[in-house]
C-alpha cells in the first residue's frame, strides 16, 4: 500500500521545564526547546486559572515571534511550526502558589498544605502563525500528612524550589502526595489530552507530531 509523503510539523516548546519535555518525549514527540524569557513578576489576574493562562499565552507568543523572525531571516526552514507555552500554579485555600521564593517559604507552604488538598492549574497555549488555541487543565491534589522532619528533608533536596506549588508527583515529592483527581500530566506541567484538543482546534492531529511514524500492519479479522 502506498502512503502519501508527510512532513511532520515542528513543535517548539516555550519552556525550560525538563518534566514537560519528558512528557512529550514519552508521548512520541521530540520538541525543539526555546525558553521564552518572559518576566513572570508583576503579572496579575482575577483568578488562578486566568493567571496561568495569561502566562502561557505570553510565553508562547514571545517564542512564536522569535521563530517567525528566524524563518524570515532564513535561519529556520519554512513549514508548519507550532509553539506550545505552558504555565502552572497551585490554588490553595484562596491563595495562588507559583514557585516558592526560598527554602523558608517552601517549608512554610508544606506545613500549611500537609493533610489538605489544592488544585493544580496548568495553562496551555498553542500558536500557529496568526492562529491561537488556549485552555486550562485542572487537577485536585491531596497532600499527605507529612512531618516537619520530612518537609525539611524534602526542601533540602532543592526540588520544591523549582516547581509551582513546591511539589512534584514525578520526582522525590511523589511520596508526599496521597492521590490526585484528574490528569497526572496536568500536575507535572502538561496535559496531553488537552494538547491533543488544542492541536485539533488548529487543524492538526497529535499523531502528526510523533517522531516515529508506525507503518500500518495487516488488517485484523
Amino acid at each position: 500500500m502506498r502512503t502519501r509523503s508527510h512532513i511532520r510539523p515542528r513543535l517548539v516548546l516555550a519552556s525550560a521545564s525538563p518534566a514537560r519535555r519528558r512528557l512529550l518525549q514519552a508521548a512520541g514527540i521530540e520538541p525543539e526547546v526555546l525558553v521564552s524569557g518572559v518576566d513572570e513578576s508583576g503579572i496579575e489576574a482575577a483568578s488562578a486559572e486566568q493567571l496561568c493562562l495569561e502566562l502561557a499565552r505570553r510565553k508562547a507568543q514571545a517564542v512564536a515571534d522569535r521563530v517567525l523572525a528566524a524563518i524570515v531571516a532564513g535561519h529556520l526552514p519554512p513549514g508548519d511550526t507550532l509553539v506550545l507555552g505552558c504555565d502552572s500554579v497551585l490554588e490553595f485555600q484562596g491563595e495562588v502558589y507559583g514557585k516558592p521564593g526560598d527554602a523558608s517559604e517552601a517549608f512554610k507552604r508544606w506545613q500549611r498544605m500537609r493533610g489538605q488538598s489544592g488544585v493544580l492549574h496548568t495553562g496551555h497555549c498553542v500558536i500557529k502563525g496568526d492562529a491561537r488555541a488556549a485552555a486550562v487543565a485542572s487537577t485536585v491534589v491531596h497532600f499527605a500528612e507529612v512531618t516537619d522532619d520530612e518537609i525539611a528533608a524534602y526542601v533540602a533536596t532543592g526540588e520544591p524550589l523549582n516547581v509551582a506549588g513546591a511539589f512534584t508527583i514525578d520526582g522525590i515529592g511523589g511520596a508526599f502526595v496521597d492521590r490526585i483527581e484528574g490528569n497526572a500530566g496536568t500536575v507535572i506541567g502538561l496535559s496531553l489530552p488537552l494538547l491533543r484538543a488544542l492541536l485539533a482546534d488548529l487543524g492538526h492531529s497529535i499523531t502528526e507530531l510523533w517522531s516515529h511514524r508506525v507503518e500500518a500492519g495487516p488488517a485484523i479479522g
